[in-house]
């Protein structure tokens, strides 16, 4: 599945995937650092999407005091 069709939740999944898979001391460098760079996307992509619902909240909760 590609990090663009991924829900949050999964992308929270795939994160702790590849943490357990970097913590293993025997993957390879290559492998590691190919792991390591999705990671980082993909935090990327689930921070992005915790700001945007961060937003919303801030902006129903502002609506609903007026």
């Amino acid at each position: 599945m590609k990090n663009d069709e991924m829900s949050f939740e999964e992308m929270t999944a795939r994160i702790n995937e590849i943490v357990a898979l970097l913590e293993n001391t025997n993957t390879p460098l290559d492998k590691s650092l190919s792991l390591f760079e999705e990671g980082v996307t993909l935090i990327k992509k689930a921070n992005g999407i915790l700001d945007d619902a961060q937003k919303k909240v801030k902006m129903l909760t502002e609506e609903e005091v007026k």
